[in-house]
């Protein structure tokens, strides 16, 4: 398990794409954006057209764990993007429309780390390495709204969990990759 991060636009995406190319043609690419928007439909369809054709595409944000660790064998290696983006897409599948100030917070957070377990477990199972893409969630200020500061910790929380159980870790600014572990 192989673990990059960095803020917004830092390059990691694209690392994380080399590191999987390097492994052969056949990857698979775990998508976890859903349309939400037209913007977002055009970054969905700008990322599908940028993947090498011959790379398999699952697109889901939950029991990631159960895909890896079934299709891992089948595949040269395995690159699941993004994170955070898996973290939105489970919150508001458990929250759906309650305001923040009536979401129990720590109820959302033992579901998504039963996800993250899993996905965790999947890893260590997988013959091949999987590449995972998050957002360093902490270098940026305080979020002004409750849901976004406890976004913000649940995700900065997993991504310390992932990093625990990677392999390596890499930090991307600007581009430029920092091997952190491994």
């Amino acid at each position: 398990m192989i673990l990059i991060t960095g803020g917004a636009r830092s390059g990691k995406s694209r690392l994380a794409e080399q590191f999987a190319a390097k492994q052969g043609d056949n990857v698979l690419y775990i998508a976890t954006s859903i349309v939400t928007d037209d913007e977002m439909a055009q970054r969905i369809a700008i990322h599908q057209q940028t993947r090498p054709a011959a790379w398999q595409t699952h697109e889901g944000f939950s029991r990631l764990g159960n895909v890896i660790r079934e299709r891992g064998a089948q595949h040269d290696a395995i690159m699941l993007e993004c994170i955070t983006t898996m973290i939105t897409n489970l919150m508001f599948e458990n929250t759906g429309d309650i305001p923040a100030e009536e979401m129990d917070f720590v109820a959302l957070e033992n579901k998504i780390n039963l996800q993250i377990e899993q996905l965790i477990e999947g890893c260590q199972q997988c013959p091949c390495p999987v590449y995972i893409v998050t957002n360093e969630v902490g270098f940026g200020i305080v979020p002004e709204n409750l849901l976004a500061r406890r976004f913000r910790d649940i995700a900065g929380r997993v991504n310390q969990r992932l990093a625990a159980f990677a392999d390596e870790v890499y930090l991307v600014v600007s581009g430029i990759e920092l091997k952190m572990k491994g």
